[in-house]
């Protein structure tokens, strides 16, 4: 089962109240067959700790990857994944569709 939006808030905003730093991705555009809907997240801690879901497979680990980068140098990522990409076999994304994800620093 996954989280609720409000679940993966809530639990970014406890993570920074106990002094992890955080980053959050959401789904900002979908385009043809996509996992997620526009508007889900997920919140990752510069561990790799993380909680809900932007697409799924590989691409959630290319987005975590991104994720701590961003909490590292506090640049915002928009992030694209899809079928025109030559990586979109390896992040999961073979079924026809893109999406787009900005990951952005909590604090």
């Amino acid at each position: 089962m996954l989280s609720t939006d409000s679940d993966i808030l809530t639990t970014a905003e406890a993570w920074v109240r106990e002094g992890r730093s955080v980053a959050l991705a959401t789904v900002t555009e979908t385009w043809g067959s996509a996992p997620r809907p526009v508007g889900s997240h997920l919140v990752i801690d510069a561990e790799g700790n993380f909680l809900g879901s932007v697409s799924g497979g590989c691409v959630e680990g290319a987005v975590v990857s991104e994720a701590i980068d961003v909490i590292g140098d506090g640049k915002l990522r928009m992030l694209e994944f899809g079928v025109a990409d030559e990586t979109a076999w390896q992040v999961g994304l073979s079924c026809g569709g893109r999406i787009r994800v900005l990951v952005e620093r909590v604090s």
